[in-house]
């Protein structure tokens, strides 16, 4: 069994590492600053925790005691020559604690670069983290690899929300470079094999996936297979770094601190200059993904995880593609709710047995006009409107119909989610729960939605006027009559 230790386990790639090296068989360690953040990741449990900061020495050694293999996986977005010099020296340390430790094998995820060709402040970061390992006693893998497509992947996460939210795209010149794009699947089929590859290997190794696209098109691939219209880029001379970066933090959710140095560094072509991992390391059986196939299995992982089960789990539970509690807060779908929570004196069995029997002939307890112009409009452009109904007054049961909803899950007593199936642009969910109190009981009413490009937005900021009405009534009509019924039976 090999013992391997893990920095960067509260990130993205690492976080993801963890897993799939436990079912590999290793017995694996953590290194972490802020230990809080896996409170809550499955595989908790099956690690050894070690708790430090990676420029102290004895804290690093300690962490490295009796293990084979040390992966490092931590970097940083800033910027300027300090940051540079600290993430050196940083490695430095790692590296000295891996030689005072005896450790067997580094291995280091950087980033793919061209040679020859001046470098932004990150990738030369990157590319100086790893020949740092290269120059110490310690063979090291120096994996460098281009864009990673995942959800959660910084890089990915630009081209989602800009593909999503412009149908046209004035751009950068840089949007006509190339790249050759890997999918997570792939990066993380290297590195758990990196832990037990043969030979004292002490060099860096392209990695990337079959496809070498331009910019744009990785755009409208993505848009493809999201099901968008093809978008219209323009590649503008005008747009230096610097103010391309404003623009992608204006129209995404992504940070200006992650944009501008991931921007800075796509402006040249980043292509594998050689396939050498060939030799060590074989592709995966069923071979490496397709760009296209990458997005496809991300926005699918992400569908099944959060649809069919639940958005609290699907985070935790999923594929590699699926986003992770660690992951930043602008990672994956933009996610626009409404949630409404209030407390009654009503019983848990009254409130419950009001939200079961919603709908159809009770209705929807708030503004019944406008639930009834919702479903003129959706039988206007083909929809179901509102005329399904339900098949029993009172109760219902998971896959059933309420008028334009459709029952997702139920657990009865508690939890009620009901998925649309209107025409719109994005996805949408209504979920009733009901929690036990001392007093009574808590009611929780949420909507959430999934929007599909700038006209999903759009959709919602027009019926935002009308869910402040709409929801806080629905709330309040529900838990008016939880509360009658509630009295009538003392």
């Amino acid at each position: 069994m090999t013992h391997v230790l893990v920095t960067g386990a509260t990130g993205y790639i690492g976080g993801r590492l963890v897993p799939q090296l436990l079912d590999a068989g290793h017995d694996v360690s953590v290194y972490v600053r802020s230990p809080e953040k896996l409170d809550d990741v499955p595989w908790r449990g099956r690690v050894r925790l070690c708790t430090g900061d990676l420029s102290d020495a004895d804290a690093t050694r300690r962490a490295m005691h009796g293990v084979d293999v040390a992966f490092y996986l931590v970097h940083s977005m800033a910027s300027g020559r300090d940051f540079m010099r600290a993430e050196a020296e940083t490695a430095d340390c790692f590296a000295r604690s891996a030689e005072a430790a005896h450790v067997g094998r580094i291995v280091y995820l950087g980033g793919l670069h061209p040679e020859g060709t001046a470098l932004s402040d990150h990738l030369a970061s990157r590319a100086t983290v790893g020949q740092r390992f290269l120059d110490c006693s310690v063979p090291a893998i120096v994996f460098q690899a281009g864009i990673v497509i995942g959800s959660g992947s910084a890089s990915f996460e630009m081209i989602r929300h800009l593909t999503e939210v412009l149908p046209y795209m004035p751009a950068p010149r840089w949007v006509r470079n190339y790249v050759q794009p890997i999918a997570i699947r792939d990066v993380l089929h290297y590195l758990v094999s990196a832990a037990t590859a043969e030979g004292e290997l002490n060099r860096t190794f392209d990695i990337g996936g079959p496809d070498i696209l331009r910019y744009g098109q990785m755009m409208n691939g993505y848009a493809v297979e999201a099901g968008l219209p093809q978008r219209r880029i323009v590649a503008l001379p005008v747009l230096t770094p610097w103010l391309a970066s404003q623009w992608v933090s204006l129209v995404s959710p992504v940070p200006r601190r992650i944009a501008v140095p991931i921007i800075a560094s796509i402006q040249s072509d980043c292509v594998m200059r050689e396939h050498d991992i060939d030799a060590h390391i074989p592709p995966p059986e069923a071979g490496l993904l397709s760009y296209r196939s990458a997005v496809r299995l991300a926005l699918t992982r992400e569908a099944e995880g959060q649809v069919e089960t639940s958005w609290q789990n699907a985070t935790v539970a999923g594929a590699p593609s699926d986003s992770l509690p660690s992951d930043p807060e602008w990672s994956g779908h933009t996610v626009l709710t409404d949630v409404r929570q209030r407390d009654s004196t009503a019983s848990p069995d009254a409130l419950w047995d009001v939200i079961e029997a919603i709908g159809g002939e009770s209705g929807w307890h708030s503004f019944p006009l406008a639930w009834a112009a919702r479903g003129w409009i959706d039988r206007l452009v083909g929809g179901v409107g509102m005329t399904r109904g339900r098949r029993h007054p009172t109760r219902v049961n998971s896959g059933d119909v309420i008028d334009v909803w459709r029952v997702e899950s139920i657990e009865r007593g508690r939890l009620l989610r009901l998925r649309a199936e209107m025409r719109l642009p994005g996805r949408a969910w209504l979920e009733l729960s009901v929690e036990p109190t001392d007093e009574g009981c808590r009611y929780q009413q949420r909507a959430i939605y999934f929007p599909r490009g700038l006209s999903g937005r759009l959709y919602w900021g027009v019926l935002l006027p009308f869910h402040s009405i709409i929801f806080p009534g629905m709330a309040t009509s529900i838990l008016r009559e939880a509360e009658r019924t509630s009295e009538a039976a003392r």
